[in-house]
Parts: structure tokens; sequence; C-alpha cells
């Protein structure tokens, strides 16, 4: 019976050995051995001939479409002609048009291929419509529930129309889809969405992202036997991100060759003086019109898109509190957007608040160079600002966890001096592994009687986002957890929703040159008293849904932004408030409110993403879904259960003809740290687990072969 059992089905056995150790080995080298380019010989025969060359995956120089081939594991460019960006800001709102160009290079009658690619967008991007151009046709696009707009895009790639499809990874990653290009035809893809701008410091931000980062996927690779992976990215899903597929697409390696050539232009209309405009990491040209307006462009015609783009204004100095309130009425209710920024209040003699601050930092392989050198300083830096009655702990984490401290210590000379020492020794390798990192700061136990601050510095991208909220939610409590971004293409969704779990707040660190000037800013600012237990009077209003609900501590110089809707709105609002043991409260005048399109989707941006938030609070998954449908389809958005959809009408493949293969997403991702880019095993996974899992099934298919040979 042993020989019959064996000989049925060792071959799956085998089979089943072998690709789990193949998966072990790929996970440990970061998808293997990158294959030689094609020599400048074969490359001038290819030009010479007219036909495009093809490539691997780890051969991607820029962000395109990749059209499969019979060859295996090579595909055909499309190049992205041009991606263009145009952005309109009015006051605090943000309306963006992208519009990417991509062309079939094939010129084989009859060769029809399809596309997808993914982009990055803000994480607070309330994406609402979708134009597709083929020729001097313009198809626009319709929201519907997410399994239904997929079965309308099959449907009509099926039937030899073209067709685009628009899906949401996350909050600040999407997919487009698009069918049935013909060959030498052009596609253009425009989305539109909506955002708000950031104020912080005194100054108002905007931000850009060019790039999707690199991002870390914890867990075990899950392979079904006869099913393909979700997506077409680098990693395979495993049983802690069930869609690794589909959020890791290729990255290039910097110096081989260009990235994605973006152009982008911006309209600011600010609504009061400004002092000065800025842009960090690209030059930029600024005319200022006769209204007060700005024109504002990028000074090249065209820029590499490996860095996110940012622009900064300040605004005129002002001795009273700073309020918008904008206002839409829409089907019956009203819509509000509320930003105040409370007034400044010095407490220069209120005895400090006993604090206990656990920083937790991060050394895995892309914090090489500059950026731990600059987190190392700043953080030494922190612990001469602590005094006597504070508590403190360092934890550090790559792959792995270790803490100075079983638990905060008191601050003393000998507790500082082995802080020190721990903090200059530190260097960077490894991954990224930042659940365990917050689970031990969250063991601490907690001590109403004193301050309880958190501090995440990490430059990492991970997949594992869901994880990371279910933990903050169970065991936060009455701590403060504030994040830190350091790199070009920061995971914004994640740290800013973790720092909002926190009840802290997210800071963005673009240059590493600037990590310890802006760390230096963000623990001198959490030495000042806290603004809580902030609310607005209820009293007036009808029928009022206010989001967030419950509104977050905040620090000096920190705005207020609520989104409200309310059958009526009073003329006036309260919002009140502590600072230490000190009331305050500040009235809110709604009786020359600004009338404005958009602060409708605002609101319901919000509200979606207050209804995800439950996903990890232990609601139910159907209740949520239903509720997120019915916003999303109400006004037109995108979201994790809805998508934009477009069909031509027309069909333009015969249906006898099939069209190419699913194509492979490659977007734009670079940054300034090579290994941050391409996934080496030193920052993207812990090499030495996934080794021992390889040499594990190496010795699984030894004893299933020595069994054989026993039963023979």
């Amino acid at each position: 019976m042993l020989h019959d059992f064996l000989s049925a089905h060792r071959h799956r056995a085998v089979h089943a050995v072998a690709r789990l150790a193949l998966c072990a080995l790929l996970t440990t080298t970061g998808m293997g051995t990158t294959p030689p380019p094609a020599s400048a010989t074969e490359s001038a025969e290819s030009l010479r001939l007219g036909v495009v060359p093809t490539m691997s995956l780890n051969e991607v120089t820029e962000g395109a479409l990749l059209f499969r081939t019979n060859q295996a594991g090579r595909y055909r460019p499309a190049p992205i002609l041009k991606t263009d960006v145009q952005i309109a800001v009015t006051g605090i709102i943000v309306r963006a048009t992208v519009r990417q160009e991509f062309t079939n290079p094939s010129r084989q009658k009859g060769d029809w291929l399809e596309g997808i690619y993914v982009f990055p967008l803000p994480e607070n991007a309330a994406v609402d419509h979708l134009r597709m151009k083929v020729g001097e046709r313009i198809i626009d696009g319709q929201i519907k529930e997410r399994g239904d707009a997929k079965k309308v895009y099959e449907q009509a790639k099926q039937e030899g129309k073209r067709t685009g499809l628009v899906e949401q990874e996350r909050p600040n990653i999407f997919t487009t889809s698009v069918a049935n290009i013909g060959p030498g035809e052009h596609v253009t893809i425009e989305i539109e969405y909506q955002d708000t701008i950031r104020y912080e410091n005194e100054q108002f931000q905007l931000r850009f992202p060019m790039a999707v980062g690199p991002r870390y996927i914890p867990g075990v690779p899950v392979i079904i036997e006869g099913q393909d992976p979700k997506g077409s990215g680098t990693r395979l899903d495993t049983d802690r991100v069930a869609d690794a597929s589909r959020i890791t697409p290729p990255m290039q390696s910097p110096g081989q060759g260009s990235s994605n050539p973006l152009s982008l232009s911006l309209t600011l209309n600010p609504g009061f003086p400004i002092t000065k405009i800025e842009s960090p990491f690209h030059p930029i040209i600024s005319i200022q019109d006769q209204d007060g307006g700005y024109k504002i462009a990028l000074r090249e015609d065209a820029i590499p898109a490996d860095h996110d783009f940012q622009l900064i204004w300040h605004p005129a100095p002002h001795t009273e509190s700073m309020a918008a309130v904008l206002t839409e009425q829409q089907d019956g209710e009203t819509y509000a957007m509320l930003m105040l920024v409370p007034p400044t209040q010095h407490h220069e003699q209120t005895s400090r608040i006993p604090r206990d601050i656990t920083f937790i930092i991060d050394r895995s392989g892309s914090m090489a160079g500059v950026s731990i050198e600059q987190a190392k300083s700043s953080l030494v830096a922190a612990l001469s600002r602590m005094t006597a009655q504070d508590r403190f702990n360092i934890i550090q984490f790559n792959h792995m966890v270790r803490s100075l401290f079983p638990i905060p210590q008191s601050v003393t000379p000998k507790t500082m001096q082995q802080a020190i020492r721990y903090t200059e020794h530190l260097t960077a390798d490894g991954g990224t592994e930042i659940l365990p990192a917050l689970r031990q700061a969250l063991q601490s136990p907690q001590d109403n009687s004193r301050l309880q601050q958190i501090i995440l510095i990490t430059d990492g991208q991970v997949g594992n986002e869901e994880e990371l909220f279910e933990l903050l939610h169970q065991r936060v409590g009455s701590r403060r957890l504030f994040t830190i971004g350091i790199g070009s293409t920061p995971n914004s969704h994640l740290m800013r929703k973790a720092a909002e779990s926190g009840r802290g707040t997210f800071t963005y660190i673009g240059n590493v040159n600037e990590v310890k000037d802006k760390l230096d800013g963000l623990f001198k600012k959490l030495e000042r008293p806290v603004l809580n237990n902030i609310t607005i009077d209820p009293a007036g209003w009808s029928g009022l849904e206010q989001f967030p609900a419950t509104i977050s501590d905040l620090y000096e110089g920190e705005p207020i932004v609520l989104a409200l809707k309310a059958a009526t709105l009073p003329s006036e609002a309260m919002l009140r408030g502590q600072v230490g043991t000190t009331t305050w409260s500040v009235p809110v005048s709604f009786h020359n409110a600004t009338a404005r399109g958009g602060i409708s989707v605002y609101w319901a941006r919000q509200k979606i993403s207050a209804l995800m938030d439950e996903t990890y609070k232990g609601g139910s998954q159907e209740v949520i879904r239903k509720a997120v449908l019915d916003v999303a389809l109400h006004h037109h958005l995108v979201s994790r259960y809805t998508s934009l959809v477009a069909v031509d009408v027309t069909p333009a493949r015969p249906t006898d003809r099939p069209a190419a293969e699913q194509d492979q997403v490659t977007p734009v991702a670079s940054t300034e740290d090579h290994a941050a880019l391409t996934g080496l095993p030193r920052t993207g996974t812990g090499g030495q687990l996934q080794i021992l899992l390889g040499l594990a099934a190496l010795l699984l298919a030894g004893f299933v072969l020595g069994l054989r040979k026993q039963a023979a």
C-alpha cells in the first residue's frame, strides 16, 4: 500500500516540495538574479530590423506597460509617451488630473494587447473620474461595485471592445487595466481626484506621490495549485498579505535608464496673503497673477518620477485664529469642511508633565548611510532634552527586535550613558518587521498620571497595514504614537493612519539631510502642553454627522479639520477643549461660509475611511461593505468595494482574434537609496529564516524519495 501511495503521489509531493524550496530561495534573494542585459550588438540588430526588444521583469528601467510574449518570462515594453499632472488648489481643496499616454509598439496587423499598471496617489485622494481616449474617441468611466465593474470589463474585453478599469489596492495605490489596444494605437488614461492641503508648523503643504515604494511583505508565500496569483507583482501572496502580488510592481535600479518622464503644472489660489512658496525637491517657476493667485510649473519640461513632489507655502504673519469654513448644498443636505488653527497659548511657566517616552528606530538595510546616521544623531539630542522626572526606552528593529530595557527606565546619568552608547553603535541591515517592534513598545504598563509617548522612526514600506492598525486598536490605550517617515516615497497611508490610531502626528521627511532638524522640531513640540478633549458643541445642529467622530489631541500650531453633514447648520458653532487643566473655547461662524463644490466628496471620503477603520475593530465585514457601497456609489468614488469602468460601445478587435495575455504591472518606482528600490535581501526579508525553510524543504524531498526507495 505504501508503494501504491508513493507511486500515485510522488510526483505531486516532489513538485510541491521543490516549489516550496524555490519560493524560499526567491524570497531570500529578492526574486533571483537579474539576467545580464542584451549586448549592444543585439539591441542595434533589433532596432535595425524594427523589432521591439524584449526584457525580463528584473530588467525594467522605467514605468511602462509590459506586454507578455510567447517567450516565458519575457515582455515587450509599451513606451509611456507622456505623463502630465495638472493640479488646482483653491484654499485647502485640491483638484488634480493625471494623464498618462501609452502606445502599442507592435506594427503587426491584428496584434491586440492589454495593459495593466499601478500608480500612487495621496492617501486621502478621492478618485471620482476616469476617462479613456483612443484616437478621437473619449469614453467616460462609470462607478460600479467592484465585482460588477470587473465583469463589465472582462465582458467588453472578450467582445473586442476597448475598455478601462480603475481599482483601489490601498487608499494610496491604484491599478488601471486597459484592454484591446490596437497595433500602433495611442491610449490616454485620465484620472481625476480630490484631496486637501495639510497645515503643519505654520505652513501649508501639498505632496504629489510619483512612485510606489518597495514594500516589505511578511508571511509565508501561499501557492494554490491551478490558480495564478491575484496580481502580476514581484512578490507572491502570503498568509499575512493576501494581495501582495497586486501591490509589488517591479522596481528599477538607479542608473539603468531614465525614469518615467513627468510634467506638472499647478494653479494656487490660497485665499489669503502668503510670504513664500518653495519646492524642496524640484526646481519650479512661480508667477503671481493680478488676483493674488499663482501659476506654478516645473522648471524642466519633464522630470524623472523618482521623488515625490512637494510644494510648501507660508501664510503672512497673523495674530488671531486662522479659520476656513466651506459649504456645499447637495440632495437636500448641507456639507461643510471646517479648518481652524487654535490661538497659540504659551505656557512656559507651567510645570511639565512627567513622560514615559519609547523611541522605536528602524535599522533595516534601506536606512543605511545618511538616514541612520542622522536618525542616531537626533535620537541622542532627544535623550538630552529629557528631565529627571521622565522615563524612557529605546527599541531597535530590522527583521529582529531588540530593546535597551524591558520597560522604560528613569533618566539617570547611568541610564543616559547606556542609551547613548546603545544608539551610537546602531547599524543598518536586515528586513523591516514593524509589527513586533510596536508590540514590544505596547507591552509597557500604562500609567495615566504620566504622558506616554511612542515615537516610531522608519523609512520602511510594508504591506501588512491591517495587522498594525488592529494591534494599535487593541493595545494603544492612553498612549500616543508619533510616526516619522523618512525617504522619497514613504507609505504615507500607513504612517498617517497609524499616528491617527495612536492619537499622534505623522511627520514626513523627504530629504534625509533634514532628518535631524525635523526630528529636533518634533521632539521640542512634544514637550509642550497638549490640546485635548476637543469637541464641537452640538447645539444648533440638526442631524449632525461628523468625521472624525473623535478629534485627536493637538499640539501647538496644529489645525482642527472636520468634515460635517447636517440637515441645517447653525450660524455659529463652538469648539471647546483643554490645555492641561485650563479650558479654552473658540467660536466659529458659519454665517459667512464660502460655498464651494467638492465638499460633499471630501465628507464622503472621510466617512469611507472611518467605515474601513471598523474592519480592524471587529466590525462585520458585510455590514461595512454595504455601508461603504452606499456612500461610494452615491458620491461616485473608487473604494475597496467600488471601481470605475469605461467601455467603448464600438467593437475594435475582431472577436475571432484573441488579445494577448494579461500584461505585467510596472509603475515608476525609484528612490535615493538603491537598497530601498531593489528589494535586496538585507532589507526585503528575513533571509536566514527563508534559507532554513528552503533547506527544510530539500530535506523533506530527500525523506520522501528515501521512503520511495524503501517501498520499492
